[in-house]
């Protein structure tokens, strides 16, 4: 479910059915696109994997935190490792779980990286402030694709171009500091 509904942006614009239904929807899913990776979640980011006959390893480049006998789902790790796993065994930086019929690899660097991912514990549909923050950056995502010409503006008051430029999350970061995962404000 997105962040921000159709029937919400639709009334933010003021719009009523003059477009579709799909139409509006791809600006709340381009929001989500723009603000899911910024928020805290149970993730870690794969960055080499190796596996036997039996098992399977992924490796971090940081600690991780899953745990033995976790489910967790793995992605962009490739076919033999992709997946919904049960976590069999973990060292600081790695995680092994059971596998079958696979040929045995050496460790191989995952580029881009895969990700592991948990149980969430959060609904950031719940989250009020979440749910502003998405719907903002939804009517500016539908406004520049309606109005190209219409740029932001910049600290001097002068027009800018770059409305979709990284000053699009910086017009909601006040309303997401209390989510935002300290993975993300790298840079």
């Amino acid at each position: 479910m997105s962040l921000c509904t159709v029937a919400e942006l639709r009334s933010a614009l003021g719009v009523g059915t003059l477009y579709p239904d799909a139409t509006l929807q791809e600006s709340c899913d381009a929001a989500d696109a723009v603000l899911l990776p910024m928020l805290w979640r149970n993730e870690n980011y794969v960055v080499a994997h190796s596996k036997t006959t039996t098992s399977a390893t992924l490796y971090f480049d940081i600690e991780h935190s899953h745990y033995v006998g976790e489910s967790v789902i793995v992605t962009n790790c490739g076919s033999a490792w992709n997946g919904t796993k049960t976590i069999t065994s973990i060292t600081p930086d790695s995680i092994t779980y059971t596998i079958s019929a696979a040929t045995a690899t050496d460790k191989n660097p995952v580029a881009p990286y895969g990700i592991v991912a948990g149980d969430s514990t959060v609904d950031w549909t719940a989250d009020s402030a979440i749910q502003l923050a998405a719907l903002s950056i939804a009517v500016d995502i539908w406004q520049a694709r309606q109005t190209t010409s219409s740029g932001g503006v910049a600290v001097d008051f002068q027009p800018s171009p770059w409305k979709m430029g990284s000053s699009l999350l910086a017009r909601v970061r006040g309303l997401i500091a209390h989510a935002l995962d300290p993975r993300s404000m790298v840079g």
